[in-house]
C-alpha cells in the first residue's frame, strides 16, 4: 500500500527530518492535543515519532505523511500499515492545522483514506485518543470510529482504542 497515491484533494507525500519545521509549526499551534497528550512537541519527538514503530512492524510499513494544499502543511498522518493485524491499519497520529480546522478538511482527508484502504483490502482501522479530550472523541466518533476498549498508555494516562470497520 502507499498512502502517498491516495487521491483527493490534496498532494500527500512522505515527510523527511527536511519537513521538522514544518511539522512543529502545524503541531505546537494546537495546544489543546498536548494539554491531553503531553509532553509538548519539539522538533527531536518529531524525528523520533517518524521512526517509531509498534512491536513486528518495520518501516516498510510506515506512512509518516502531510497534506498539502497551495503548498501549505495543513495535515501531518502517521499511519501504519497492517497492524495490529495483517488486514488492519493504525492511525498512530493525525492532526490539522489549527488554521484550518472545522472546515471538514480533517473529515474529508479521514473519509478519502478510509475509501482507499478498504479498496486496498484493508477490513478496519485502529487508533485511540486520551480518555477524556473532548476534541478528539467528538471528530473520531463523527468520522466512524467505534470505541472498543480502554486501555493504559505509558504516555498520556487512559486512552479509548476506537475502529472503523469497512
Amino acid at each position: 500500500m502507499n498512502i502517498e497515491l491516495l487521491p483527493g484533494r490534496y498532494e500527500v507525500r512522505k515527510l523527511t527530518d527536511k519537513d521538522t519545521d514544518g511539522i512543529y509549526r502545524l503541531c505546537s499551534g494546537n495546544l489543546l492535543y498536548y494539554q491531553y497528550c503531553p509532553p509538548f512537541v519539539t522538533r527531536q519527538s518529531i524525528l523520533e515519532d517518524m521512526e517509531a514503530l509498534p512491536p513486528g512492524r518495520d518501516i516498510t510499513d510506515k506512512h509518516y505523511v502531510g497534506f498539502f494544499h497551495k503548498g501549505k502543511m495543513i495535515a501531518v498522518l502517521d499511519f501504519i500499515d497492517g497492524y495490529p493485524e495483517k488486514t488492519a491499519g493504525y492511525i498512530g497520529f493525525f492532526m490539522v492545522d489549527l488554521s484550518v480546522q472545522s472546515q471538514g478538511i480533517g473529515s474529508s482527508i479521514i473519509g478519502d483514506l478510509c475509501k482507499y484502504l478498504e479498496e486496498s483490502g484493508c477490513r478496519s482501522v485502529r487508533l485511540a485518543w486520551v480518555k477524556g479530550n473532548p476534541q478528539a472523541e467528538r471528530f473520531w466518533r463523527k468520522n466512524g470510529f467505534i470505541p472498543v476498549m480502554e486501555a493504559k498508555s505509558d504516555t498520556a494516562g487512559n486512552v479509548i482504542v476506537a475502529e472503523r470497520r469497512f
